[in-house]
């Protein structure tokens, strides 16, 4: 595998992106977002998108803006899923975008160059892509069956390594991944995964957390 060139934004290094929690209302339970990510942060977490389908601006705009907060106290890298007005309105760290959203280069030019952006990918020409036009890291998948995204098809092992090999930028797993199979991504080159259900629909998030952190790591290294 060639080596990794050294192109990292200013806010983030390539260590931040080993558990990369991704929020979600479906398991709430009559608990707060703020306190479930708060759980996330105390287990380990170290990273987090904020993704939102449902609140109108203002609600969202509010807890972004409480949750970055959170983020910052824990030192910890904090960015919006796909919405780039809010992420500028409220001084995210940065967003993450999928293919279908706004091309990395305009995110660039609308953030700023000190912001990280993340793009999702599923082939090696997406990924050299978006790294061209200015991408931070890529959000690689579905690289298991995943209920979160119905519509995203599954991503091979062998397409996973040949984005590792075909990028000089971060490269995370995202989609179905769990305590039970994270180990199966060993040797493709991602630097960390990208979760759901894996931690927020856990009864004892806290837990959940330390637990696929310490699998993760182990996966990374092996």
């Amino acid at each position: 595998m060639k080596e990794k060139a050294e192109h990292m934004c200013k806010k983030m290094k390539k260590e931040d992106l080993l558990l990369y929690a991704v929020t979600d209302r479906h398991w709430l339970n009559g608990e707060t977002l703020y306190s479930q990510v708060e759980k996330t942060l105390e287990g380990g977490t170290t990273f987090v998108q904020l993704r939102e389908k449902e609140l109108d601006e203002a609600h969202f705009l509010k807890e972004a803006k409480e949750i970055k907060e959170l983020c910052a106290r824990y030192r910890v890298p904090f960015v919006i899923n796909d919405n780039v007005d809010i992420a500028l309105e409220m001084d995210a760290d940065g967003v993450h975008v999928g293919q279908s959203d706004m091309e990395a280069d305009d995110v660039r030019a609308k953030l700023g160059p000190d912001k990280i952006i993340g793009v999702s990918a599923q082939t090696v020409e997406q990924a050299v892509l978006a790294e061209k036009r200015g991408a931070d890291y890529l959000g690689v998948g579905a690289v298991f069956h995943t209920d979160s995204k119905a519509d995203v098809a599954e991503v091979s092992r062998e397409t996973l390594k040949a984005i590792c090999d075909a990028v000089d930028i971060p490269v995370i797993a995202i989609g179905g991944i769990s305590k039970e199979n994270v180990s199966e991504l060993a040797g493709t080159g991602i630097c960390g995964i990208a979760v759901i259900s894996a931690i927020f629909a856990e009864k004892d998030i806290k837990k959940a957390t330390e637990k696929l952190k310490s699998l993760t790591g182990e996966m990374v290294k092996a």
